[in-house]
């Protein structure tokens, strides 16, 4: 074996003149102790490289937890503060229910309204030329229309007048049937009598009062 094979030689490069010899003197111990600190040292720094990072992970972490914290108290408090709010209207679902309560009353007492003052404005404009009522008697009977059937009475209705002929009683009849909340016009009497030398017609006449008459002014509507 030649100088340069030796274990103990290094080489060396001196000015780009070819590589010299260098003979390392240390015994092997030494130097694998030496190669063994390097890698301890280089052991210790990724240990504490970890650390390092271990400790800015947990501070993160707390710093995560105290924020979660923070939002915690406010959420909560901001639910109390609702609490509270809600509590002044505790009393709302109670004046509902009167006002319900108040309004199925009414509904019950004024569901049988006929608005009388209003059907005499319209009789006012619907009897004919020649016939003249002298007088109506509404005749309203408590017991309420069997459900659906427009045609059953609540009440009736009746009418003593003068026509000039018995034609125009007749023309009275047809009015009477044509009108909304009147059903079964019929006759009940008609007489000839004098006025002013004249023939005329004296009649009384019936009619049934149906649920159209009703005013419904109270009903709830439909879906409320």
């Amino acid at each position: 074996m030649s100088v340069l094979e030796h274990p103990l030689v290094e080489e060396l490069v001196v000015g780009g003149h070819p590589p010299l010899p260098r003979v390392n003197l240390l015994p092997p111990e030494i130097i694998e102790r030496r190669r063994f600190r390097r890698v301890q040292c280089g052991l210790g720094a990724t240990v504490l490289a970890t650390v390092g990072a271990m400790v800015l992970l947990y501070a993160g972490a707390v710093g995560s937890v105290s924020s979660a914290e923070d939002e915690l108290r406010e959420v909560t408090a901001a639910g109390q503060a609702l609490e509270a709010e809600k509590a002044q209207y505790a009393d709302a679902t109670a004046v509902y229910a009167r006002a319900d309560a108040a309004q199925a009353l009414l509904t019950q007492a004024m569901g049988q309204e006929v608005r009388y003052s209003t059907r005499l404005s319209a009789l006012a404009l619907s009897v004919p030329d020649r016939v003249w009522l002298k007088n109506v008697s509404f005749n309203q009977t408590p017991a309420a229309p069997a459900v659906g059937d427009t045609t059953a009475g609540i009440g009736t209705v009746s009418f003593t007048g003068v026509g000039l002929t018995h034609d125009d009683v007749a023309t009275w009849l047809d009015t009477l049937a044509a009108e909304k909340g009147y059903a079964k016009p019929y006759l009940t009497s008609s007489t000839d009598s004098l006025v002013g030398g004249r023939v005329t017609a004296d009649f009384v006449s019936t009619v049934v009062l149906t649920p159209d008459a009703l005013s419904r002014r109270y009903a709830v509507p439909a879906g409320g």
